[in-house]
This record gives structure tokens, sequence and C-alpha cells, in this order.
């Protein structure tokens, strides 16, 4: 039996895997490490950036903001005048939780993973709202090279600080770049203003022992794979099945993996029912296969918005393999 980390090599290597890899069994995220405030339900907090995030009770989930009096860069030509970058904290007393944390980990059946979220694209939004954004793309593009620019410096600070403090050997990235059906920019666009930064910061994590690059992107961004392949991703999780999971993996699965393809929207709901995640999960496994596919819900944490979908998607994962891989 091969340990998680062994099953998960094999399965995004092209081997011989001996069971679909169940979700993010093979992460151990480290969830301890400072990255500033974060809203419960209920909550409005202002993180680091000046950036108020809002989640109401009965959402599920967080937005920031946007409003005249909560917008952070209120004009794109003068960013400089509203961003300040945080403070990143390099104490021991910091990262003591993180430490202890990343120390109880077995490497050799899972992989310590440090976390980062927001990213590049989605703090741009975060910080003048998404039609500002939008529209300084085109009005204002070098102001906007400029902003992400200083996103990336502070990104890699951050990264070098996680590196020594914490030693990961996975990263687990967030960064959304869609919507169910499209990508929020083009692919020219993409390329012309993300990809430079992320290369950066993901050729800094691979040389810095961080062996896996995990992003997640719960969106349609079949359109970008090429500059995923090209920015160091090893496993796009969030894989929605409006990208045609089986025609990426024929088309590039070996060059990335991906993960999801178990739409949340569908099976994690207030009324879901083991036939329904049962019926979805088989889709999902059998027509994707056993290589450069890891099932899992395209949410982006090892949980579910409703109790106990999680637990059952994997559940029926391991039937899955089973049935497939004549796994007990």
């Amino acid at each position: 039996m091969l340990t998680k980390r062994q099953n998960l090599i094999e399965t995004i290597k092209g081997g011989n895997p001996d069971r679909f890899v169940n979700q993010y069994e093979f992460m151990e995220i480290i969830k301890e490490a400072p990255d500033g405030p974060r809203p419960k339900p209920g909550q409005t907090v202002k993180d680091g950036w000046g950036i108020t995030f809002s989640w109401p009770e009965g959402q599920l989930g967080r937005f920031p903001l946007h409003d005249a009096e909560h917008k952070v860069v209120k004009d794109i030509t003068e960013w400089r005048k509203y961003v300040v970058a945080p403070k990143i904290e390099t104490s021991d007393e910091a990262w003591a939780d993180a430490v202890a944390h990343a120390g109880n980990v077995d490497r050799n059946d899972q992989y310590v993973t440090g976390k980062m979220a927001p990213g590049l694209f989605e703090m741009t939004h975060h910080l003048m709202g998404m039609e500002d954004a939008m529209m300084a793309f085109y009005e204002e593009p070098e102001a906007m090279h400029e902003l992400i620019d200083c996103l990336t410096e502070y990104e890699l600070a951050y990264a070098k600080v996680m590196v020594e403090k914490i030693h990961p050997d996975c990263l687990f990235h967030h960064d959304d770049w869609g919507s169910q059906k499209s990508s929020f920019i083009s692919p020219a666009m993409f390329e012309k203003f993300y990809v430079p930064g992320y290369k950066k910061i993901y050729d800094f994590y691979k040389a810095n022992g961080v062996e896996l690059i995990v992003h997640h992107n719960d969106s349609y961004s079949a359109n970008l794979v090429p500059y995923m392949i090209e920015m160091g991703i090893d496993i796009w999780q969030g894989v929605m099945t409006t990208n045609n999971t089986p025609e990426l993996i024929k088309k590039y699965g070996e060059q990335i993996t991906f993960m999801g393809d178990i739409d949340s929207g569908t099976v994690d709901v207030p009324d879901w029912t083991q036939e329904i995640i049962a019926r979805e999960v088989e889709r999902a496994c059998r027509n994707c296969g056993k290589l450069y596919f890891i099932p899992c819900l395209i949410q982006g944490m090892n949980l579910s918005s409703f109790p106990g979908v999680y637990e059952e998607v994997g559940k029926a994962i391991d039937k899955l393999s089973q049935e497939m891989f004549g796994y007990n």
C-alpha cells in the first residue's frame, strides 16, 4: 500500500497509483501561519491592507466592501497614495503554533503545506472593486503593472518568511480567475499582467524546497491552462465541470494534474443526499480516469459549506477506488 504522498506522486507522474487520491488527504495545510485578521460568519473585519471584509450571517463566505467609504484604491493612477503593504510577522512567537504543527507532520505520508490567499488577481479587485479593476487594465495598464509588481514583492517577502519558519514542501495558493463559464480577462491580457509575477513567486518556492504547487481556482479557466503550466503549477485545484475536465486531462495531463470535477454547487447544498454525491463522484471518477486527476469538491479547502458533505464525498471516492483499482 502506497502512502498518501507516494500515491499522489504516482497519480501526477502517470505511474501506478493503487487508489484515487482522496481530495486533500496528501496536504497537511498549516493554517496557523500568521496572515492577518479574517472575518467569521456575522463579522465585518478590516485586514492589514485596509480592505474591509463582510461575512453576513447565512451566507457561504466573505467578500470585500467597495462603497465609497470602504474602497481602498480610489484612483489607480495614485495607487501609492492608498496602498500600504501590511507588516509581515517574523517573530518566533507569532509563528510558534505553525512551527509546532509543521514539526508534527509525517513528511513521508503528507506534504507540509503553506497557504497563501488571496492571490495577485483577487488582490487587485479586492483593493478597488471588480469594475474599477477591469477598467484599469485597459485605461491605466502602466499603473496596474506597478500595483501588481507591489503585490508580487509582498508575496515574495511573505514566502521568504514562510520558507524559513515551516520549511513547506507544498504550497496551496488561492486566486480565482473566472466565472463559471469564462475567464475574467482574456488569455493575452492574463499573460501580460499576471504570468510574470506568478513565475517569480512559484520559482522562488520551487528553489526553496517546495516540491508541489497546488493552485486553487474554482472557475472556468480552461483557456488559461498553458499559462498555469508556464507558471509552474503542478495541480489545478477547483476545476469545475464547465471546463470539460476529461478533455483537459487528455490534452495536458502529462504536464499538470486536475483536482476537482465535483461541483460544490451540485452536491454541497442544504438538501444534499448520499445518492446525489455518489452519482457525481462516480461520474467524475469514471469520466476522468486514474491518472492526472484527483476527485475533489471544488471548494478551496478541505471542508464543505454544509455539514457532512466533504466526508460523504470522501467515502464515495473510497468506494470507487475499491471498484476501479481493487483497493481495500
